[in-house]
Parts: C-alpha cells; sequence; structure tokens
C-alpha cells in the first residue's frame, strides 16, 4: 500500500528528458514483458485504416505515436502528420505527448522532426507508453520506414513478480542513459509499491519482501539485493 504523504511519480518543470525517461522508463520496460509474453515471437500486421495491430487472432488497438526513417537518421512524431494524412482518432496519443512538451518545455515532444537513431526512437515510445497509461508500444518495419504504435487492451496481463521487478530494473539502469536513483524512485512508485530513501540506500516494499538498491554519491549502483516474503 502507498504511504499516503509520498511524493508521487510527475512531470514537472525543470525535467529534461533524461530524467522523464528515467522516471518513466522501468516501467515501460515492464509493459514490454507484458506484451511479449502475449503475443510471443509473432509478427505484428499493422493496418492504419482501422487502426489495429495484429497477431494471428490477437486484434490490439492502436494509437500511432511516430515513424523513424532509417535513410535519414530521423523520428517524425504522428501529430505532424499532414503529409500523410493519418486518421485523427489514431494519433491523439502523439498530440498529448506535443501538449505534455509545450507545457514543460521539453524539446524532444515539440520537435515535428527530429535526427536521431532508432535507439532514441525507442526510448520516445516508451516514455510515451507510461506517461499515458498505454499498456505497451510495438514497432512495425516497412522497408526503410519503423512505425511506432501504442497498444492498450485488457489482454495483455501484468506479471507483478518481485523476482521480474528486480530483474528489469537491473536491467534498465544498466542498459539505457539514465539517472539509476531516480529511475529506481520511478519505477517502485509507479508500480504502487512503498518506496523508502536512506543516504547511500533505498528501499521498495513490495507486499512482505523487499528490493534494496544501494548507491554511489554520483547516484550509480553499488547493488542490489532482493529479499523475498519467506526468506
Amino acid at each position: 500500500m502507498k504511504d499516503k504523504f509520498e511524493k508521487p511519480i510527475q512531470i514537472e518543470n525543470g525535467d529534461t528528458f533524461k530524467v522523464i525517461l528515467s522516471k518513466y522508463g522501468a516501467l515501460a520496460l515492464d509493459k514490454q514483458e507484458n506484451l511479449s509474453d502475449l503475443i510471443g515471437d509473432k509478427t505484428g500486421d499493422l493496418d492504419l485504416e482501422k487502426g489495429t495491430l495484429t497477431f494471428d487472432d490477437i486484434e490490439l488497438p492502436i494509437q500511432i505515436l511516430g515513424f523513424f526513417t532509417q535513410e535519414l537518421n530521423q523520428w517524425s512524431w504522428a501529430w505532424d502528420n499532414d503529409d500523410i494524412g493519418f486518421d485523427d482518432s489514431f494519433i491523439q496519443s502523439a498530440r498529448q505527448m506535443k501538449a505534455i512538451g509545450d507545457e514543460f518545455n521539453i524539446p524532444q515532444l515539440t520537435s515535428p522532426v527530429i535526427m536521431t537513431d532508432l535507439d532514441t526512437c525507442h526510448n520516445f515510445a516508451m516514455v510515451a507508453t507510461s506517461v499515458l497509461d498505454l499498456d505497451g508500444y510495438y514497432a512495425v518495419s516497412e522497408d526503410d520506414l519503423a512505425i511506432f504504435v501504442a497498444v492498450s487492451s485488457d489482454l495483455i496481463k501484468e506479471n507483478d513478480s518481485v523476482e521480474k521487478f528486480r530483474t528489469n530494473y537491473a536491467i534498465f539502469q544498466k542498459n539505457f542513459n539514465v539517472y539509476p536513483k531516480i529511475a529506481f524512485e520511478g519505477y517502485t512508485k509507479l508500480k504502487g509499491y512503498v518506496y523508502k530513501p536512506h543516504d547511500d540506500f533505498a528501499v521498495a516494499k513490495i507486499g512482505e519482501s523487499r528490493i534494496i538498491v544501494g548507491f554511489t554519491e554520483r547516484g550509480n549502483v553499488t547493488h542490489i539485493q532482493m529479499l523475498l516474503e519467506d526468506d
């Protein structure tokens, strides 16, 4: 149960995109695992007219976030789509991200075209997934184009195991350019767990289990310890 006095995770004035990714990215990875559990190794079939993403007999409604042109190393947000003409009902999530970018002065969310790489495009989709409380995202490759879409469906079930939380956080803070201490707090609180900070470590209380992460003065991870309920 959340401590009612805990400060909630939210985007604040002065947050850079790196801070926002740190706050929300681990939860997005968590959601991606849930999506992967549903679709396995199936390849998605995107129907932009119907607004669906289909994996054999599994059909998921989509929101179009944006697309990456590999030849140009260029990301384009779906809200800037006059030349393509996406159905407006399928780009509402992209428009919401634009509004957030406008409110908090986040250039990565307000620039219609960004020169970048594919990994950064995944970061954009991860932030959108968690900030807007969607259930996951998927990138559909069409020749030189990768179209990023977000999905929401009751078919996607959550796996809230302590082991998954520990592994997911470890992977996120190691493999992404984020602030590990902010990431641990964000992931813990967004999952609805109690977060307890200390001078050189922090604790996530997950029921009767605990995840304890040690940090250096610069906020880097020194160790991750898992204490399960039956230990």
